[in-house]
């Protein structure tokens, strides 16, 4: 049987590949165990300073969970809604501490929708057929793998609860006016400029990548003050860091700083 999830790793860069394009790559408990298995690879391995995920095919990023192999949530996604996995990690609270780049090759809807939101950064394909969304409401239940949660912290409130309580489907167009993604390309450019995105971000300091992810996270629950207070902190740190070094040296120098994440 082929992987529910390909992983590979290039110049630094992993690129991870929901692979169940006859079933719309839909989340079963294999898919599930295989997509955290590969998070925490990419957390763990330091080689590896960001990452891209992808579907296989071009129908479908991952419509949600594999509602065909249950009676409805509590079968097909896990406890209270979480995807099925046998990693000992929970996706909703997940984090990988490098940065994610959701390229959007067709449908996300459901928990797919939930995957792509917990990515730093999201890009759609020009693809007509595609459509984004939480449609859980419309099936007698509601998403629990941190979309009701994540949405309104990535876009305005207004936009989110009409996807929540709506189950509203955003085509990638509306998707992008909403910024909900930040970016459309022509489908055969979707990989090559995620993958290239990535090793942008994968060619900067590490140790500061980290911190600044660290910091747009946890500020949503901070007030200005303690926000600055804590991007303060986070700076100084960085600040004692070899590559905060090698950076200005580099650029006075003329040349292509090498940062080593020390």
């Amino acid at each position: 049987m082929a992987d529910e999830v390909l992983f590979d790793v290039s110049e630094r860069v992993a690129t991870i590949t929901l692979n169940r394009p006859d079933k719309m790559n839909t989340i079963n408990s294999a898919l599930g165990s295989q997509l955290i298995e590969s998070l925490v690879e990419v957390r763990n391995n330091d080689e590896i300073r960001s990452a891209v995920i992808t579907g296989a095919g071009d129908r479908a990023f991952c419509a949600g969970a594999d509602l065909t192999q249950g009676d409805g949530p509590a079968a097909s996604a896990g406890p209270a809604g979480h995807f099925p996995t046998n990693a000992g990690d929970r996706f909703d609270e997940f984090d990988a501490k490098k940065p994610l780049i959701a390229a959007i090759n067709g449908h996300a809807l459901g928990g797919g929708f939930e995957i792509a939101l917990v990515c730093d950064l999201r890009i759609g394909a020009e693809n007509a057929r595609a459509r984004l969304g939480l449609p859980e409401i419309t099936l007698g239940f509601f998403p629990l793998a941190g979309g009701p949660m994540r949405l309104p912290r990535a876009i305005p409130q207004a936009y989110a609860n009409e996807l929540l309580y709506l189950g509203r489907r955003l085509s990638m167009e509306e998707a992008l006016q909403w910024g909900v993604i930040s970016r459309l390309v022509p489908q055969d450019q979707l990989l090559p400029t995620a993958q290239e995105m990535a090793a942008q971000v994968a060619g900067y300091a590490p140790i500061a990548v980290r911190a600044m992810k660290e910091l747009i996270n946890a500020q949503g629950d901070m007030t200005l003050a303690q926000a600055n207070r804590f991007g303060g902190s986070l700076r100084w740190i960085v600040g004692q860091t070899a590559d905060s070094k090698e950076g200005p040296r580099a650029f006075a120098e003329g040349r292509q700083p090498e940062f080593k994440g020390e």
